[in-house]
Parts: C-alpha cells; sequence; structure tokens
C-alpha cells in the first residue's frame, strides 16, 4: 500500500453478478495525510472489461472518497470468465496535489490533469494491489455445483451482509442447500447452515431441504437440518412430507431421525396418504415394519379411494406385506369406497395365494374346529390352501388335532396336509392333540406318521408335555408308536413343576395356555377361538 492513500476496508474489490443487472461494486480510498491532499488516478488494465468512476480526482486531508467500479460480461454470458477471485489487475496512483490550499470539497470529483502522475518533479506513488472478487446467485450456485469450500465460505463471508447471500437460488430456483443435497454433501450443508440460510425454502416442485434430503435418503443430511430446527412436517406446497419420501423410497434410517424429533407416523400427504400407504404401495417392507413397530395405524383409508394399506397390498398381491399387516392387527373387513374388501381385491387381480390371509384361511380353521367337513371340502373347492394358515398361524390340522375333531384331522390329511407343519412356537397337530388330551387325534396321527419326536422352540417333545399332565393312554400311545425311549427314562424321574419350570407346555393365549398353579398342577384354557371346544383338563 502506498504512503498517501489507503484503501478501506481492504484491496479486495467484490462485484455482484446477476442476470439483468449491473454489475458493480464499490472502492473507499482514504488519503493518510494529514495537512495535503492527495490526487488519485484508478485505471484498469484491461479497459474493455471495467470502468472506473470516478477514474481520478483529488481527496482532502483525511477524508475518503468512493469509487464504483463497473464490470461489462463477456458476450453472450452470464458470467465472468474467472470467479469468485478475478485475474485482472488495476494501477491506482497518487500523489501530493499541487497547490495544497485547496479547499474546496467540489474539487474532489474535478478532473485531474493526467501530466500530474507523469511530472517528474513529483513523487508519484503506484499500487497494484487492487483485486476483483465475484460474488452474487450465480457464483454462489456455481461454487456449490463445483464444491469448492473455501470458495463459497470466502464468498459468503466478503458479502454485503444486506444481501442475504446464503438463500442465493439458480435459475431454475434450487437453493444453495437443494444443490448441496443433490450432490449428497453433508459438509457443504453444514458449511451453508453456519450462514444460518432459511432451512425451509422452497425448491424445484416446492420441496423443502428436508424434503429433498429425505426422499435421497441423505440421512445424515436430514440428521444436520433436524438439529437445525427444519420442520419435520410436510411444507404447505408439496405433495408429500419428509415421512412420506423416506418410507417411499425405502430409508429407515431416514424415517428414524424424523419420527425422533417428532414427526407424525400418520401424517397424510396433500392428497390423505399415510406414510405406511406409500410404503407398502412401493413394497417397501423394512420401512412399513419400522413404522408399524412405531405405531402407525393399519386401518387408516387414503381420501382417494378409501383404501387401507392392506387394500393396497392386496391389490398388489404381496404376501409377505400382507401377513406383516395382518400379524399387526390390521382389519380385512373393512371396505373401500367401492365396497370392497381386501379379499375381493385380491380375486378381482387374481391373487389366489392370499386368499388362505385374507378369508378362506381363516373360514377353513372355524370349519376345522366345528368339525364341519362339508365345509372344509367346499372352501378347498374353492381355491383354499390345504396348508394355509389362519392369523393366528396354525393349520386346519392344529386346530382339529386341539379340538379333537378326528374325521376332520382324518380328511385333511388324506388331502395332503403336512402333518408335522409347525406353528410360530415349533407346535406341531401333534402337540397340540396331546396339550388338549386328545387321545384319539394323538392316536389317528401317530399312525400318520406324525413326528413325536418333533420339538417345540423350547425343546419340548409330544411326550413331555403328555408326561407333564400324566395322560397315561397318551403316554402309551407314544412308547407303543416308537417316542425316544430317553424320553421315557429321563420325564419318569421328574416331577412335573420341573417341566414348567423349563417352559414346557405354555401356549399363547389365542392357541391354548397351559399355566402353573401353586401345587404344581396345570390347567388347560381354551382359547377365545376354542370357545365351543371340550372342557379344560384338571
Amino acid at each position: 500500500m502506498d504512503r498517501l492513500i489507503s484503501l478501506e476496508p481492504s484491496n479486495i474489490v467484490t462485484i455482484r453478478i446477476e442476470p439483468g443487472q449491473k454489475c458493480s461494486g464499490l472502492i473507499t480510498l482514504l488519503n493518510v495525510m494529514y495537512t495535503m491532499p492527495v490526487a488519485f488516478r484508478l485505471q484498469p488494465v484491461n479497459k474493455t472489461r471495467y470502468m472506473v468512476s470516478p477514474q481520478s480526482g483529488i481527496i482532502l486531508p483525511l477524508t475518503t472518497l468512493t469509487l464504483e467500479i463497473t464490470y461489462n460480461l463477456p458476450p453472450n454470458s452470464t458470467l465472468p470468465h474467472r470467479f469468485p477471485h478475478g485475474d485482472d489487475s488495476f494501477v491506482l496512483q497518487s500523489v501530493v496535489a499541487p497547490g495544497s490550499n485547496i479547499k474546496n470539497p467540489s474539487s474532489t470529483y474535478d478532473s485531474v490533469p493526467s501530466e500530474w502522475f507523469t511530472n517528474k518533479k513529483k513523487q508519484v506513488y503506484s499500487d497494484s494491489g487492487i483485486r476483483i472478487m465475484f460474488v452474487g446467485s450465480q457464483i454462489l450456485t456455481q461454487l456449490v455445483i463445483k464444491g469448492y469450500m473455501d470458495e463459497i465460505r470466502e464468498v459468503l463471508e466478503k458479502t454485503d451482509p444486506s444481501w442475504k447471500a446464503v438463500d442465493s437460488i439458480d435459475s431454475d430456483g434450487q437453493s444453495l442447500l437443494h444443490l448441496a443435497i443433490s450432490q449428497g454433501r453433508p459438509d457443504l450443508v453444514q458449511l451453508l447452515l453456519e450462514f444460518e440460510p432459511d432451512i425451509d425454502a422452497h425448491g424445484l416442485a416446492g420441496s423443502s431441504p428436508l424434503e429433498a434430503a429425505a426422499a435421497s435418503g441423505e440421512a445424515l443430511i436430514v440428521e444436520l437440518l433436524l438439529a437445525h430446527k427444519a420442520s419435520p412436517e410436510r411444507s404447505e406446497s408439496s405433495t408429500w412430507g419428509p415421512i412420506h419420501l423416506a418410507a417411499g423410497n425405502g430409508h429407515v434410517d431416514v424415517l428414524r431421525h424424523l419420527l425422533l424429533k417428532g414427526a407424525k407416523v400418520n401424517a397424510l400427504t396433500k392428497d390423505g396418504t399415510t406414510a405406511l400407504h406409500v410404503a407398502v404401495e412401493e413394497r417397501r417392507r423394512d420401512c412399513a415394519r419400522f413404522l408399524l413397530a412405531n405405531s402407525a395405524n393399519t386401518d387408516i383409508r387414503n381420501a382417494h379411494d378409501g383404501d387401507t394399506p392392506l387394500h393396497i397390498a392386496s391389490s398388489l398381491g404381496d404376501e409377505q406385506m400382507v401377513k406383516l399387516l395382518l400379524h399387526k392387527g390390521a382389519n380385512k373387513d373393512i371396505r373401500n369406497k367401492l365396497g370392497k374388501t381386501a379379499y375381493d381385491l385380491a380375486a378381482e387381480n387374481g391373487h389366489t395365494k392370499l386368499f388362505d390371509a385374507l378369508r378362506l384361511g381363516d373360514n377353513f380353521s372355524v370349519a376345522a374346529r366345528k368339525g364341519d367337513l362339508r365345509m372344509i371340502l367346499r372352501l378347498l373347492e374353492n381355491g383354499a390352501s390345504i396348508n394355509g394358515r389362519d392369523q393366528n398361524g396354525w393349520t386346519a390340522l392344529h386346530r382339529a388335532a386341539f379340538k379333537g375333531r378326528v374325521d376332520v384331522a382324518r380328511a385333511l390329511i388324506e388331502k395332503g396336509i403336512d402333518v408335522n407343519a409347525k406353528d410360530e412356537e415349533g407346535y406341531t397337530a401333534l402337540h397340540c392333540a396331546v396339550e388338549a388330551g386328545q387321545v384319539d387325534a394323538v392316536e389317528l396321527l401317530v399312525k400318520k406318521r406324525a413326528d413325536f419326536e418333533a420339538r417345540t422352540n423350547k425343546g419340548v417333545t409330544p411326550f413331555q408335555i403328555a408326561e407333564s399332565f400324566n395322560y397315561p393312554g397318551i403316554i402309551r400311545i407314544l412308547v407303543h408308536g416308537g417316542a425316544a425311549k430317553d424320553d421315557v427314562s429321563k420325564f419318569s424321574s421328574k416331577k412335573n413343576s420341573d417341566l414348567f419350570d423349563n417352559g414346557i407346555a405354555r401356549r399363547d393365549m389365542d392357541h391354548g395356555v397351559i399355566k402353573k398353579k401353586s401345587n404344581y398342577s396345570a390347567r388347560v384354557h381354551r382359547s377365545s377361538l376354542d370357545r365351543s371346544g371340550p372342557l379344560a383338563v384338571v
């Protein structure tokens, strides 16, 4: 810096580039002389690109003068040839003004004769330290697209605070945050967040930054935005909210962040659909499972056609999703706006594999429980699966064996039912028959080569259950049928209480529960589905 003039606040001139606007920046010169006026002249090396106004003048002692530097964009271009730092240079010349008695302030704007800066009798100071930095929306969007972290920070720090540079948008209406998110750059997002952007600004298609991050599965960016108080709910201009976008695109981690920060699991899209509807329609089973684990309502009907998630899964023929929804308590009897159940939609679309889960399986099980052989045969003719299961995981043979419906059990076996099919707890039909004390059913199953050594999930065999209840008739059938002799010797020496202490023969309430009493005897309680069955065994 020369000894006559200093540059305020620095030697960097920021020129803002905006489409359709004058591209200019300001620089302030300070006369550091206490008593002498100073003449100056500022000239760009490339005079076709820049214009300085005023280009020369006189500055009174210890006063300042602000100059405007205008930049001419290259033809057919919206950006400088180089940015954010230009490579052009300027020459600032200064000299003590002849006639130190100049006191009229208006003279500071007078044109200064060029010979003042060529007079060898005067000491002329020359400074070439002025530098150009280009700023503006187009500059920042390009820097974000290129991922230039240092340059972005410098531009944001150098920009006039009166202009919220961090809220710049590109020609498509995308904010800097949206651009950083589209590149999957949490570091860029973190940098922009330091400058406090409008965190809920709408981008392309009206989506917020959080919605854009949720859709693309950027879990870390979602976490950053939520930490900076981004709203987890659907923005007014968006069709889908963050939770719907995450569910529809299969992003479980994003769903986790959203729900932790208060997103409503049953929030609706603009057209009245929940995230569970979306996850089911897009076959995102992990997301559906996560939503259901966080209390998503299975029975909300969407606004368009009144479909529940179960309707959608049934229409698609998604067997696993149907079973998941039913397991979580979905009501299969709800009708949509056309009066159709989930079963009706499955039938219309030819998804016969769903018939058991949606209707036939339950009817099949009820018929087995009641001993209605004619109904069983009719259901099989209508497409019911012989090995279909009800919503409790039991086959018709489980139910017939538990209720002692020997004729039904025999018919089912002749039709090819899996004699050794297990429910979710590992119980076979033989376990169920033994547990309920159904001697005839046990005898039939043993004759039909049921596996009397099959073990439940807790390692219990049918013989152990019979021994625990002291069913001598059933024990004889099993022993004669070939029950493992080590089971016989092992359990004949044990107390009944030992069996209960090891978790033997304890059933779910829907199947028939055996509970321990204080005197170690036990009682079989009929399930809510078996109210018409035999009396409990004491």
